[in-house]
């Protein structure tokens, strides 16, 4: 029986990437994209004739998490099983206004759209993630970043928030083992993407990076697709509880920017 991977914003970088790496694996695919509703449902057609697995689109509103609860009843309605999940999806635009910028600009509601995206969506989509692996095991994975490690210009909100949803993971990590189920975080460094090139820094960012890495080169989503493979895999059955990070050699240096 083909397993299935649940993965939150699936329709273009680090999560596509991720997505159609389980696709080659031959797992069946169940994502879901924020508005774009067409390339969603073309990218499922495509992975469906080229893999040969089952893949099905679905919309949801990152920062309405408790819309998981009704998103997974309908995934189960669609596929068999679930046996990963992968919290990916952000935020970007006006939602991060007050949220992404100096530290003397942030704003309440900016901050707490940006938490309530990475931890609080994290925390209601592993939790009805779990409850479906509870009888046979599976691995939860959630993307971080390395913004909480090192310094980055206007990401003080992002990368509070990607610190505490690796705190989160290690809690759920200690509460699901029990059951077989294991939870990591993968953190990138910058990775070259759609949503770091919004940024009003992406070529000052990208120039650094390029600099302070001895691989001289950005990183890739395919880069972060393989781990987050692996850490679904069973050779990786005893990890667990950790954070991965995959930054081309770029958090030792320091600063960036």
């Amino acid at each position: 029986m083909y397993k299935t991977l649940v993965i939150s914003g699936a329709t273009r970088g680090i999560g596509k990437a991720i997505a159609e790496r389980f696709a080659k694996e031959g797992v069946n695919i169940a994502f879901t994209y924020n508005s774009n509703k067409e390339i969603a449902e073309n990218l499922a057609s495509e992975w469906k004739e080229k893999y040969n697995i089952k893949a099905k689109a679905y919309q949801l509103n990152i920062l309405e998490p408790e819309t998981y609860k009704d998103l997974f009843k309908t995934i189960d309605e669609d596929f068999d099983r679930v046996d990963f999940f992968v919290s990916n999806a952000i935020i970007s635009g006006r939602a991060v206004v007050g949220g992404f910028g100096p530290f003397m600009r942030l704003k309440p509601k900016g901050l707490c759209n940006i938490f309530t995206a990475t931890v609080s969506a994290f925390v209601v989509g592993a939790q009805e993630a779990a409850k479906r692996m509870k009888e046979r095991g599976g691995s939860i994975i959630s993307l971080s970043s390395t913004g909480n490690l090192v310094y980055t210009p206007n990401y003080a909100g992002h990368g509070a928030s990607k610190a505490a949803v690796e705190t989160m993971v290690k809690y759920a990590a200690a509460e699901l083992g029990e059951f077989g189920i294991r939870v990591n975080a993968v953190s990138g460094g910058p990775i070259d993407t759609d949503a770091l090139r919004a940024f009003p820094n992406y070529e000052e960012v990208k120039k650094a990076v390029e600099i302070r890495s001895p691989l001289n080169r950005m990183g890739t989503p395919e880069d972060l697709a393989g781990i987050v493979y692996f850490l679904c895999s069973d050779e990786a059955s005893w990890i667990t509880g950790e954070t991965v990070i995959v930054d081309g050699g770029t958090t030792f240096g320091g600063k960036i920017g």
